[in-house]
């Protein structure tokens, strides 16, 4: 029997985080707002960092429903569970920051589909997927995915604010029989990112405090530029990076 190699990040970014960079969907919404998917993540912590323009992000949580301001400079974060969507206020752009390298990527993120589709997984998987590539095509798959997300939003939206909590409690339950077959890969990619990041500095300390940091003789630098511009992400239009765990699914090697 082969055991197949563990996943290994070899250059992780600061503290093994995800990133890409975002400019809002402009496609109208059934509510008339322009924006993205609404999805949550079950195991990632997501901030967006607004770079240029105005919206909003739009979350729903045990806090109930909130809308919060984006402009140039301003931070917002979510933990997991939080359905959050962005929003359209005019050449919104944001770099997104995301926990756990790779874990997006390889999964941790469910549509606010309307109850039916989740039940059934393979129904969820094809209206989640996407054509490859970038033209009208892909453009055309991501706006009906879209739609299809905002229609089990609003319902979702429409409960909360009205006290009503079980549709919203109902889907993270829903979310998370959808990823459970997923979480020994997780596991396998946490391990080798952000677990393997935060040892590592448990490692230099300890260097440190017994005065032999050999470590620093390793010290180097390195640097990237996006390697796909304008992809169709769950928010809009994003331009990745080709490195392990930080925007395109890992491929170990």
């Amino acid at each position: 029997m082969v055991n197949e190699p563990k996943p290994t990040l070899p250059h992780p970014l600061p503290g093994a985080v995800g990133l890409s960079h975002l400019s809002a969907y402009d496609w109208e919404a059934a509510d008339g707002v322009c924006g993205g998917s609404p999805h949550l993540h079950l195991v990632c912590t997501e901030a967006y960092v607004v770079t240029g323009g105005r919206g909003a992000v739009q979350t729903l949580s045990p806090d109930g429903y909130q809308e919060i301001p984006l402009e140039p400079g301003s931070i917002a974060w979510f933990t997991p569970g939080t359905v959050h969507r962005m929003v359209q206020g005019g050449d919104l752009r944001i770099t997104v920051l995301m926990q756990n390298s790779g874990l997006p990527e390889a999964g941790d993120a469910v549509f606010t589909f309307p109850p039916e589709v989740l039940a059934d997984p393979e129904k969820y998987a094809a209206a989640a997927a996407l054509p490859p590539g970038t033209g009208p095509e892909t453009a055309a798959a991501a706006r009906r995915r879209r739609d299809l997300a905002v229609e089990g939003y609003l319902a979702l939206r429409e409960a909360l604010v009205a006290g009503d909590n079980g549709p919203y409690l109902e889907f993270q339950r829903a979310a998370a029989r959808l990823v459970r077959d997923k979480v020994p890969t997780w596991r396998e990619l946490w391990r080798a990112g952000a677990l393997t990041t935060a040892e590592r500095t448990g490692a230099q300390l300890d260097a440190l405090a017994d005065g032999a940091p050999a470590y620093l003789g390793e010290a180097t630098a390195y640097e990237a530029a996006p390697t796909r511009l304008g992809g169709f992400g769950m928010c809009g239009r994003r331009d990745e990076y080709a490195l392990p765990g930080t925007t395109l699914p890992y491929q170990g090697e």
